[in-house]
């Protein structure tokens, strides 16, 4: 059975002849009385009563179109499912600390496979990007860890990332001058912090405890903190991946020294919902991000 023997059946029920049915579709009278003669023969059962006024369905015929027209019905929710898919945006939420030297890098790679394909990057924080994989509004997410990871049940994860908190200072800022920088120098600067929520604000307030800068800007993302400390507004702390391989750093307007007495983890993770039916795209896209990783674990041991 075919489902163009379905459609030739539906079509001659509709028009009311083999003629005009063959015409409407566009195929040739012959082919198309074949197949459903093929049909009825594969059933079992007398579709079609054929007359020299034309054909018309048989009453068992009538009873077996309504299963047909659904059969057909479903085939075109399906296509139109299958296109919906393939066409929409890949979902990534990210709080932004591995753009330059990860993400982007990837959502290249991925394009040049996949012409047509369409990414959609959201900054979000960690526990915006867990709710949003938990209700399918995002398809992966990328988040950093400090120490050990503790992700809800429903979602899964895979390290891509290992380093360390840097000081994130302007170009020629003074101390870049020195090989590190401790946490009273930072504190003797206007900083600029992560907003409540993103794990670099908690370690930054670790790090500083109840003496904090006098001066503290607050901004959403790593990205964000980066710009304001290349315009010489304040200095930063943020994950050393978050910076290798990024244009302000190559260009010289910001540079990282590591922070003194301090050795504290961070990691960056990528999250998706377990047991998820997604478009193989996203399972690409995952595994560039993986490839990505290697790359820079490579060069960056």
């Amino acid at each position: 059975m075919r489902i163009e023997q379905l459609e030739y059946v539906a079509a001659v029920a509709r028009h009311g002849s083999l003629r005009r049915a063959s015409e409407h579709l566009h195929v040739s009278q012959p082919a198309l009385s074949e197949a459903v003669s093929k049909l009825e023969r594969e059933l079992g059962v007398t579709l079609l009563e054929r007359r020299r006024d034309g054909a018309r369905i048989t009453l068992r015929g009538k009873e077996l179109l309504e299963h047909m027209v659904g059969v057909l019905d479903a085939v075109d929710r399906l296509q139109s499912a299958a296109a919906t898919t393939a066409a929409r945006a890949i979902r990534v939420g990210t709080v932004n600390a591995g753009t330059a030297s990860l993400l982007l890098p990837a959502i290249r790679d991925f394009r040049l496979g996949r012409p047509g394909a369409r990414v959609e990057v959201r900054a979000l924080q960690q526990d915006e990007i867990e709710a949003g994989l938990a209700d399918g509004s995002l398809d992966l997410g990328l988040v950093n860890v400090l120490g050990d990871p503790a992700f809800p049940a429903n979602l899964q994860g895979a390290e891509l990332k290992r380093g360390r908190p840097v000081a994130v200072l302007p170009g020629a800022h003074p101390l870049a001058a020195q090989a590190e920088v401790s946490a009273e120098d930072l504190r003797g600067e206007t900083f600029v912090g992560m907003r409540a929520g993103y794990v670099m604000h908690r370690f930054a307030m670790r790090l500083f405890g109840s003496r904090l800068p006098a001066v503290w800007h607050s901004v959403d993302g790593a990205e964000m903190g980066k710009m304001l400390v290349a315009e010489g507004l304040g200095a930063t702390i943020l994950p050393d991946y978050s910076v290798h391989g990024d244009p302000l750093a190559r260009g010289g307007l910001i540079t990282v020294r590591p922070i003194k007495d301090d050795r504290t983890p961070v990691a960056m993770w990528l999250l998706r919902r377990k047991a998820a039916r997604l478009p193989a795209a996203v399972d690409e896209l995952a595994a560039l991000l993986a490839a990505r990783s290697a790359a820079y674990g490579a060069t960056h041991p």
